[in-house]
């Protein structure tokens, strides 16, 4: 770990610096993934780690100005996830719950997603991890890592941490730390905002490029929220939660960045990789948890919108299909495919979407509301 070899033996304090330790564990996981991008791509391709398109919605034929997703290697997240934790035990304080959490969520939920696209890849018919087993997984990682955050914060009378914060208003809270019962339904909650999360990420991994950047822009802004909520000054002065120790989130939300950017590259349209669960869980999950950690549970549906709006989709006409006998609310769920495929949500439109279209357009509506959402820093 740099920084405390370098602060401690070396007395360079420059390393000490959580915004100078942002940009270079952005900087060191970008050029991890961008080089060992490369190499991994072509271990893929020599043995046949593709995508089978017919497992999935992905376009299966190539039409007339569409071209073929066919044969694109996938588990391209195996390299995303390491560049990241890579940059994290490099330039991140270990001596942090928050980021020792971090990490072991990302390790774990990147595990369960590693086994669902291996299985999906070897073995023949297979779908991968059956539903239940998927959930069982995420489920597992997901309770022990929050419920790990309760048990520290509620042993180390740091009853706040547990505490939820409605925005818009500067002095509402919900004191759930303030009792056992109100701990356990911070748990509950925390447990579906972490599976959730994960799932919408998956969701959203079905364009090339379209998880990638919005992670970007999300991680961005909840990187943000976590270097404001550990400065005690600045809090005071925005009036929102202080979270001792948060900042130091924010090294692994700009790892976080950066190894999205150098995923990003080769995931950009045409994709020469897709990321598959091994990536697009794990880095849900993370957003998640850095929200937990600035405690902005509330406000990341607003900071990630694509994705909430992703998995509300597909939720959404699930259930409506399945309760109304074969009726749909939307032309295809998730929204993204069905602009793409009709050129609209709830019908057809006068054409349908390119992808790199629905992809730049869902970007920019991700910074609208990314930006929103940090406006909500001086609203209070």
């Amino acid at each position: 770990m740099i920084p405390g070899i370098f602060d401690d033996a070396l007395g360079v304090h420059l390393f000490g610096y959580i915004t100078f330790r942002v940009a270079m564990a952005g900087l060191t996981a970008f050029v991890l993934a961008l080089v060992s991008g490369g190499f991994v791509i072509g271990w893929l391709k020599r043995n046949r780690v593709v995508e089978d398109v017919a497992k999935t919605d992905l376009q299966p034929v190539t039409a007339p100005g569409v071209i073929s997703k066919r044969d694109t290697p996938t588990m391209g997240g195996s390299f995303l996830i390491a560049s990241l934790l890579l940059s994290v035990l490099v330039w991140c304080r270990l001596d942090n719950p928050h980021v020792l959490l971090g990490l072991v969520l990302t390790a774990g939920i990147a595990s369960v997603g590693f086994v669902d696209d291996f299985l999906k890849l070897t073995v023949k018919d297979s779908h991968g991890l059956a539903r239940r087993a998927k959930m069982a997984g995420l489920g597992l990682v997901a309770l022990f890592v929050v419920g790990a955050f309760a048990y520290y914060a509620y042993t180390n009378g740091r009853t706040a941490l547990l505490n939820l914060y409605p925005p818009f208003f500067k002095d509402w809270v919900i004191p759930l730390g303030a009792s056992v019962a109100g701990v356990l339904v911070f748990v509950a909650f925390e447990w579906v905002v972490v599976v959730g999360w994960a799932n919408a990420a998956n969701i959203t991994d079905g364009m090339d490029g379209l998880a990638t950047g919005c992670t970007i822009i999300s991680g961005l802004a909840l990187a943000i929220f976590c270097y404001v909520s550990g400065r005690w000054d600045w809090t005071s002065y925005l009036a929102i939660p202080y979270v001792p120790a948060a900042s130091e989130m924010a090294v692994m939300g700009g790892a976080l960045v950066g190894a999205c950017l150098g995923f990003l590259w080769y995931n950009a349209y045409p994709a020469k990789v897709f990321m598959g669960d091994s990536g697009s869980l794990p880095i849900g999950a993370l957003l998640a948890w850095m929200a937990l950690v600035a405690k902005q549970e509330l406000v990341l549906p607003l900071i990630g919108a694509v994705f909430f709006a992703n998995l509300g989709s597909s939720w959404l006409q699930t259930f409506w299909y399945r309760r109304s006998g074969g009726k749909r609310i939307f032309t295809c769920a998730p929204v993204h495919h069905g602009l793409e495929r009709t050129g609209g949500v709830f019908h057809a439109g006068a054409a349908p979407w390119h992808e790199v279209t629905v992809v730049v357009r869902f970007w920019i509506i991700a910074a609208a509301c990314a930006m929103l959402g940090l406006a909500l820093l001086k609203v209070r």
